[in-house]
């Protein structure tokens, strides 16, 4: 078939149908934009699950704090020593002054109604805070982290939420915790 093709074309253009020069470029420019939205995709969607459980753990250690009454114990600056604490566990992470959080005392002091403390949110995916209450020793606290972790990867976004507008899904740890026996005034 090639003989005949060369042939038609005569010898002086049978050179085109032999030179295959550039194919590889040009099927990598095909290939080549899709393959790495796939593979940045693959790392944000790895990210993303790591991110969730860097704040579930941060979490968990700055509840710890409000359990054995360290934070308590801090006085006027509780909110600021269990905001640090959240951060610093995080920082590497996420960014800190996108991490929403509350800390609610359970009037009842029973795990069983901590289900009626459903979180609240606006419009736009907010958080909205109940307030910041460690309680005391032996109380029933609910802690809870959320975090919008907010798509790089153009239309991962929109795949994972099922939404063109919104580029963004939300992390959210929640601990509830019992305070252990201790003295806020005992000083080390």
């Amino acid at each position: 078939m090639l003989k005949l093709l060369r042939k038609w074309l005569g010898k002086k253009d049978a050179g085109v149908v032999k030179n295959e020069d550039g194919v590889v470029a040009i099927e990598f420019a095909l290939v080549a934009v899709p393959f790495f939205t796939l593979v940045l995709g693959i790392i944000e969607v790895g990210l993303f699950f790591t991110s969730g459980s860097v704040l579930q753990s941060a979490s968990v250690d700055a509840a710890r704090m409000i359990r054995t009454g360290q934070v308590q114990a801090s006085g006027d600056q509780a909110e600021e020593v269990f905001k640090n604490e959240l951060c610093y566990r995080i920082d590497y992470m996420l960014k800190c002054d996108k991490v929403q959080y509350e800390v609610i005392h359970i009037a009842s002091n029973t795990f069983g109604t901590v289900e009626d403390y459903e979180p609240q949110f606006t419009e736009d995916g907010e958080l909205i805070p109940q307030g910041f209450s460690t309680g005391d020793e032996n109380d029933v606290v609910l802690v809870r982290s959320y975090y919008k972790w907010e798509f790089l990867t153009p239309f991962l976004g929109a795949m994972m939420t099922g939404s063109v507008d919104k580029g963004w899904l939300p992390q959210m740890s929640t601990v509830a915790i019992k305070s252990e026996p201790y003295d806020p005034d005992e000083e080390d």
